[in-house]
């Protein structure tokens, strides 16, 4: 893999409106294709937005009609904005591409810089991204008051989200809300990770939430999934984190996991002749 090149876009007051960024996105690729530059990433913030991957449902948009900018890559909707890291890894890639391989290098990388701040993190199997496995059904809290070790209320042995097809956590109140995934010790996501590919060369990327305000993914269905939620490096290192202090290491451990890589062509099965 050609040496890889970090573009700092913007941050904080000088934050990157989405269709920019994705304006220099196609730009950047349009360049890496016809190898006028090498592998680069796009590093930023974005002001507040929703997006939506090709694969998100009516039902899991903002249910008071919030605007949502609907992208080519892949997954389903999420929100980005303060206090979260964008990364916009545009690689060239052998053909033809093995599109998970390029999601676990990213998983990876993300996992690495999470472990250096002391947080351990994880995959979960069939759900892409970087997750804090939650505690088994039977040892977390029940809800149900202002604090969920008090008990009463809420028994999650019987978490309607995992029988009903049709339950909706966004009107049935905030012991089903993403952001408090972390009091109810289940599985949440700490970093999403959504790509297109065209041409072989990689678009669109991860999100890190670094310290913003998850109340944020409460409106959506953050990636379609019911039975989970969201975290953030502050909220479950239980102090502050800035996207300043997590942007070099993110850098390091993308490097280190990026331009190592042993990149191979996916494996096409051929069929025996009858």
């Amino acid at each position: 893999m050609s040496e890889l090149r970090f573009v700092r876009m913007g941050f904080g007051d000088e934050a990157v409106e989405y269709q920019e960024a994705w304006d220099e996105q196609r730009r950047v690729h349009a360049a890496r294709f016809a190898d006028e530059i090498s592998d680069t990433v796009l590093l930023l913030e974005h002001p507040p937005v929703y997006t939506a991957g090709r694969r998100t449902a009516d039902s899991e948009r903002p249910l008071d009609g919030t605007p949502v900018i609907d992208v080519d890559r892949g997954g389903k909707i999420t929100w980005h904005g303060p206090g979260q890291l964008v990364g916009y890894p545009i690689q060239k890639l052998p053909r033809p591409v093995d599109v998970v391989a390029h999601v676990r290098r990213l998983e990876e990388a993300l996992i690495r810089a999470c472990a250096e701040f002391g947080l351990e993190t994880s995959r979960v199997e069939g759900r892409s991204g970087v997750w804090i496995l939650g505690d088994p059904v039977e040892q977390r809290p029940a809800w149900g008051s202002p604090r969920p070790e008090a008990g009463g209320g809420l028994s999650l042995d019987f978490d309607p989200r995992l029988h009903d097809e049709e339950f909706d956590p966004r009107m049935n109140g905030p012991e089903y809300a993403p952001s408090n995934a972390g009091q109810r010790r289940e599985d949440r996501k700490i970093a999403a990770i959504g790509i297109r590919v065209a041409k072989g060369v990689t678009m669109h990327g991860f999100a890190l939430n670094v310290n913003p305000d998850n109340k944020w993914f409460d409106r959506i269905i953050p990636c379609g999934i019911r039975d989970a939620g969201v975290a953030s490096l502050a909220g479950e290192l239980g102090r502050d984190v800035t996207i300043e202090e997590v942007l070099p290491v993110v850098e390091r451990h993308l490097r280190e996991v990026l331009e190592n890589a042993d990149l191979k062509p996916r494996e096409i099965e051929k069929t025996p002749a009858a």
